[in-house]
């Protein structure tokens, strides 16, 4: 059984010692991989020109563009709700960058309201992520929400 409890503020942890979202979101994919068992991938995508782009991830090399409103997690952007898959092959429309995926949570992440995100975990177990699953991870995505700067401040620009 997994502490989310303590998952949580480990997460919150390592957001405090860098909020930059690149750093934040590699460890907390880390942390996610390194905590939570039968997982192959866990990671993020970030909305970028119209359509989702793999950010920071733990498992093997995934689908570098998703399309928003296409597979589990443009679905879930789009929709702007946790999608929870226990057989990812009776989702119409599944991506399959892992064949060895059988189930998947994905978390819509938000700044200023708007959905850019989506915490993605991918399972070689069919029916993986129960309601205590889904329950935790929805409260660490809130936590990447209240405590990640998405922004790239002014004085790390590059003078040219």
């Amino acid at each position: 059984m997994t502490d989310y409890e303590l998952l949580r503020q480990q997460t919150r942890e390592m957001i405090a010692a860098d909020c930059w979202f690149v750093s934040a979101l590699s460890n907390v994919s880390a942390l996610l991989a390194d905590t939570l068992p039968e997982l192959n991938w866990v990671g993020f995508y970030l909305l970028r020109g119209g359509r989702l782009v793999v950010g920071p991830f733990q498992g093997k090399p995934a689908c570098v563009h998703i399309p928003v409103g296409k597979g589990v997690c443009g679905s879930s952007l789009e929709r702007d709700e946790a999608l929870n898959v226990p057989d990812v092959h009776a989702f119409p429309g599944h991506i399959a960058c892992d064949s060895a995926s059988r189930s998947e949570l994905v978390i819509p992440l938000h700044a200023d309201g708007k959905p850019l995100a989506v915490l993605d975990m991918d399972s070689p177990v069919l029916n993986r992520f129960g309601a205590e699953d889904e329950a935790g991870l929805k409260e660490i995505a809130r936590v990447i929400e209240q405590e990640i700067s998405w922004g790239i401040m002014e004085s790390d620009r590059v003078e040219s």
